[in-house]
């Protein structure tokens, strides 16, 4: 049993809102499809680390998560900036039982546990967080990567952090989300949200403070699912 992670599918299979227009990203979901089979055996498990789907609403992720569901492995969701159907964890649980959609999870207040790692994390927030909104959107997601981080304590298990903002950028760095991290002895943590060849050359992969992080969004991993495992 393997671990991968992706993030920035944006797929747009039942919306008109085509990627392809931008460079690099010509065919992605083919690639994605061809890549993902190569590597991914059925007992294997996918983190997507947000930007999944460009639907508007819950229901129009129809064609979105028909596509993720076949895909092979189970496949666990975290939420991203575009995810603009992300509804209550009830309501997507309601609606992936009731689609079938059997093969996908959703991570959002809440861990699980997959081989020797427990699985944590949650959206973050941007790393030039000034206004008071800002700092109000940003004390929630910490919160909610605490109450992640801490419903995977009873496991024992090392903990393995998702996030899909960086928490990391150039010389920005967003200690309020790191200095979780440190408190609840964190080693790895993989983002996403960085596109652009500039941009992803500018991304932060390495070690800080004792933590490892990794850029996974599709187009700087060439939409091929990254071993954790």
């Amino acid at each position: 049993m393997s671990l991968f992670v992706i993030g920035d599918t944006h797929l747009s299979l039942g919306t008109d809102k085509p990627m392809d227009l931008f460079r690099g990203w010509d065919n992605y979901v083919s690639r994605l499809t061809e890549n993902w089979k190569k590597l991914v055996k059925p007992e294997d498990t996918v983190v997507i680390a947000g930007d999944i789907s460009w639907a508007m609403k819950l229901e129009d992720t129809y064609e979105d998560f028909c596509y993720i569901n076949a895909l092979p492995g189970t496949k666990i969701l975290l939420k991203g900036n575009h995810d603009y159907w992300w509804n209550t964890l009830s309501k997507i649980n309601a609606y992936l039982e009731e689609k079938n959609f059997n093969t996908i999870k959703i991570l959002y207040n809440n861990s699980f546990e997959v081989g020797e790692y427990v699985l944590c994390g949650t959206r973050g927030w941007t790393l030039d967080s000034q206004t008071p909104e800002d700092k109000h959107i940003l004390n929630r997601e910490c919160g909610r990567l605490r109450l992640s981080l801490e419903s995977a304590k009873a496991s024992k298990k090392e903990p393995v952090v998702f996030l899909h903002y960086p928490p990391i950028l150039g010389d920005t760095v967003c200690s309020d989300l790191i200095d979780i991290l440190i408190e609840y002895d964190v080693k790895r943590c993989y983002y996403g949200h960085i596109h652009g060849s500039n941009m992803i050359k500018g991304a932060f992969n390495g070690e800080f403070r004792g933590i490892t992080f990794k850029l996974i969004s599709g187009d700087a991993v060439n939409f091929t699912p990254v071993l954790v495992r």
